[in-house]
């Protein structure tokens, strides 16, 4: 049952704590994957923890760019739970499903409100003293101020957009600190209509705030290359660019071992070492494949062992990799096929468009394309890639 009353304007809805529960089983798993990791699940980083730590100290913007599950939204959380200073406070946010400007306005004005008070009624007064002109509905419970949700109901009506970007600033100015604002799955805004005039607005008003930062990220490589390293784009050189690389092997085998032992179990380095050269040491991939084996061993592992979760991880990814492909053209495929055969070059000459019939030379350039922005293929200097390592491996058992 849930219980309304208003007051101040504003409307709340009470929720009973039989219907909110919080569910702590992560804490007890030995591998996280599908989801960002913390606490002893998180692995390695201890480099770009402590440059991306020192940024958020010193006041420096951060673009972080990876592929897709490599660990970006772990290492931010990561940092803003270091943070011990009280002049810094970091807000995060994920706009993953706002689908238009005002949307993003909404997301990011409620990530401020929340984040930057540590009670209900703080979060009131911020609403209060910050968006004197709203109405808006709070959903909250007894259980922690994490499960409580905002409905701010910002519109161009009564809310300008500069006003909406200027709070970081307002709030950090109010209570004496230094703002960091990290926004996950930043390329949405690369999706908004009028998405130049969009950027434009946001560059325009943060770049002149001097009490508070910004890290931006997303899961779209390409999409993030674009927004911050194309000359054109308002964004061009808002701050600096970090790479996340792929752990290296020797990490990820302690990391596993260790894991295992939480278990009682126990795993050679050498199967080990083959579940990280298996998915290319993907963070998400490693963390999935050990789970499996994990589940498969009795107490000491086995190469059947390792091979059945294996087959487990395959069977797991065989729906989403059979959209992957559903719609793709026969040139599409026959591309997809060349690089799971070790071709990454020269898909232009004569050999490779007849061996895989590819048609014309310029065909190449749309067939890229495409799969690119399916985000299927990943195009760097060393050549062209499948972004995701078991979709390589489903691909060739077919």
């Amino acid at each position: 049952m849930v219980h309304n009353f208003v007051g101040h304007n504003f409307v709340y809805h009470v929720i009973p704590s039989y219907i909110c529960t919080i569910n702590h089983s992560i804490m007890n798993k030995a591998f996280v994957y599908g989801m960002s990791v913390e606490g002893e699940n998180f692995t390695d980083r201890v480099k770009e923890t402590r440059r991306l730590k020192l940024d958020f100290e010193n006041g420096m913007n951060v673009i972080l760019i990876s592929p897709r599950r490599m660990g970006k939204s772990s290492i931010v959380k990561k940092v803003k739970a270091e943070i011990t200073r009280p002049d810094i406070k970091v807000v995060f946010m994920d706009i993953y499903d706002c689908r238009n400007e005002y949307d993003f306005y909404n997301r990011f004005a409620s990530a401020l409100m929340k984040e930057t008070a540590t009670k209900t009624e703080q979060i009131i007064e911020n609403i209060k003293r910050f968006l004197v002109r709203l109405s808006p509905k709070i959903a909250f419970s007894p259980e922690p101020m994490s499960e409580m949700s905002i409905s701010l109901g910002i519109t161009p009506q009564n809310y300008q957009p500069e006003e909406i970007l200027q709070l970081p600033e307002l709030i950090a100015k109010e209570q004496g600190i230094h703002l960091v604002v990290c926004i996950d799955e930043f390329q949405q805004i690369g999706e908004f209509d009028d998405s130049i005039i969009v950027q434009k607005r946001l560059r325009g008003i943060w770049q002149h705030q001097r009490n508070v930062s910004y890290c931006l990220f997303g899961s779209r490589k390409h999409v993030m290359t674009k927004l911050f390293q194309n000359r054109k784009m308002p964004f061009y050189q808002f701050g600096e660019m970090m790479y996340l690389d792929k752990i290296p092997t020797t990490d990820w085998v302690t990391f596993i071992r260790s894991r295992f032992e939480s278990k009682s179990k126990h795993i050679s380095e050498e199967l080990a070492q083959r579940i990280c050269e298996t998915v290319e040491n993907h963070s998400s991939y490693v963390q999935q494949l050990a789970w499996n084996v994990l589940v498969e061993t009795e107490e000491n592992t086995t190469v059947q062992d390792f091979e059945n979760g294996v087959q487990a991880l395959l069977a797991q990814c065989s729906g989403l990799f059979e959209q992957h492909i559903q719609g793709l053209t026969a040139y599409q495929m026959n591309f997809i096929r060349a690089i799971c055969n070790g071709v990454h070059t020269d898909f232009g000459s004569k050999a490779i468009l007849e061996e895989y019939n590819l048609g014309s030379k310029s065909n190449i350039s749309r067939i890229k394309t495409a799969l690119r922005d399916r985000e299927l293929i990943d195009i760097t200097k060393d050549g062209i890639f499948l972004e995701d390592p078991v979709f390589k491996m489903w691909l060739k058992r077919l």
